[in-house]
């Protein structure tokens, strides 16, 4: 079962393979904002994942529109509701404490 390690709070938990980042997130009440629901509809779910790139499904052109006309966006950042879990991965929230 594949671990993601969400930063800054450093919690590890298990996830499903192929479930999203999100949905971990909501499974394990670690606070990833999520305005629309998880459907890639805005970037309040935007993580930059820190380890384990390559254990997340690829990013699909919506995600990438998404990302495009987020603010602060690095090479490494993803949308949680899109990112699926293929294996271990370590991501930090990005909007915690920003009042989103």
């Amino acid at each position: 079962m594949p671990k993601v390690t969400f930063l800054p709070m450093n919690q590890t938990v298990d996830a499903d393979m192929g479930e999203s980042i999100l949905d971990v997130a909501i499974r394990h009440d670690v606070p990833l904002q999520h305005a629309c629901g998880g459907f890639c509809a805005c970037t309040t779910c935007h993580i930059e994942v820190k380890a384990g790139d390559d254990k997340l499904s690829a990013m699909e052109d919506d995600e990438e529109e998404r990302l495009d006309r987020a603010v602060g966006v690095t090479l490494h950042g993803r949308l949680g509701c899109q990112a699926k879990v293929h294996g271990d991965v370590t991501v930090e929230i990005q909007n915690i404490g920003h009042g989103h």
